[in-house]
């Protein structure tokens, strides 16, 4: 069963804060919680939907076990060391065995020189 989805917003700058979720997406604890995957798309007309940047998307940044929290805890992850032009972004996160959970909303991602 994937995980549900994790809260994401931007802090400062190119960092973003994440909240890891508790449950999966039956709504059961979250257990076997492997990595967290940030995933960018480049700017389109209109904003896709979280699931158009998971499947046609790139993965800019990866954390995995042991530097995650538990479930239902945040972390902050750096993204100024991605260098991409303005599009969109979602963060997922995957369990064991490479199962992919339930995208974020999808967020911005803006020319760092605005």
């Amino acid at each position: 069963m994937p995980a549900a989805a994790c809260q994401a917003r931007w802090e400062k700058g190119r960092r973003l804060e994440i909240t890891l979720p508790e449950k999966d997406a039956s709504g059961d604890s979250l257990v076997g919680l492997e990595a967290v995957k940030v995933f960018y798309l480049p700017l389109t007309a209109s904003r896709p939907n979280p699931s158009d940047v998971l499947t046609k998307g790139e993965v800019v940044l990866e954390q995995r076990r042991p530097d995650l929290p538990r479930p239902g805890r945040r972390f902050v992850m750096d993204l100024s060391g991605i260098g991409r032009s303005p599009g969109w972004i979602v963060v997922t996160a995957m369990r064991v065995g490479n199962v992919t959970g339930h995208p974020s909303e999808t967020l911005p991602w803006l020319d760092p020189a605005l």
